[in-house]
């Protein structure tokens, strides 16, 4: 499974071009500069399996964690949905210097040959993963864009949550976080969102979508939860791991 092509850069300007140039291969290199001091510890609800590497599936997390998933999955050769805007491409070469590949669509714009390219993806036995509330929000209210994919494939939507112990919070709608160097993060999941069935109407999807709402908080909850008392976590919900 290869890349999709990048956006058509003849709609951007010469600075913009420059700019995508320059600046992703500026933030990967921060992106990793950062990484590599990064200590993550992986726990897991009851009843929830954390992603192997590599992984197949639909994963889901909330748009704040993007640094630290950008990082942690680099080597999962997973897939992404990004805009065709010039912030999409810029986030496309950043995160494609760490080994993702995207497809190309969004909310607004070509929605559904974005969602067509990822059920393939998934359907080959790819890994598509979701910013659940992104691009702009509102902050952890996830769009329909992996229900309506887990219906079309029946694949249940896995989920999970990162959350550094010591951060900078941008005023951003989403409070993004830089992890400081040398944090600790959480890699917390929760149980999947089983698929809806093919012939779920929109009440039954945003049941799904409301599940999948309550998960990644769980999630999130957790990860907060460990950062405060790690030995009563790991023993309530059982650790799965370091890495």
């Amino acid at each position: 499974m290869s890349p999709s092509p990048k956006a058509d850069t003849r709609f951007f300007s010469l600075r913009d071009r420059l700019a995508l140039a320059v600046v992703s291969r500026l933030v990967a290199g921060w992106i990793a500069l950062i990484g590599v001091t990064l200590r993550f510890h992986v726990i897991a609800e009851e009843g929830a399996s954390p992603a192997p590497c590599p992984a197949q599936g639909i994963y889901c997390f909330w748009h704040q964690c993007t640094f630290s998933a950008g990082w942690y999955f680099r080597r999962y050769n997973a897939c992404i949905l990004i805009s065709r805007s010039f912030d999409g491409e810029l986030i496309a070469r950043t995160l494609g210097r760490l080994g993702f590949r995207s497809v190309r669509g969004s909310s607004s714009r070509g929605a559904v040959a974005g969602l067509l390219a990822l059920r393939q993806e998934v359907v080959q036995g790819g890994l598509a993963i979701f910013t659940a509330d992104g691009p702009r929000g509102p902050i952890h209210t996830s769009k329909l864009g992996p229900v309506k994919l887990a219906q079309r494939t029946g694949v249940p939507i896995g989920c999970f949550h990162l959350e550094p112990e010591y951060a900078w919070r941008l005023r951003s709608w989403d409070r993004f976080a830089i992890p400081r160097p040398f944090s600790r993060v959480a890699v917390s999941w929760a149980r999947s969102v089983p698929a809806p069935a093919q012939t779920a109407d929109v009440a039954a999807l945003e049941a799904t979508r409301a599940s999948l709402d309550a998960a990644l908080e769980r999630a999130r909850a957790q990860a907060l939860l460990w950062l405060a008392n790690p030995a009563e976590v790991a023993g309530n919900l059982g650790p799965a791991g370091a890495r």
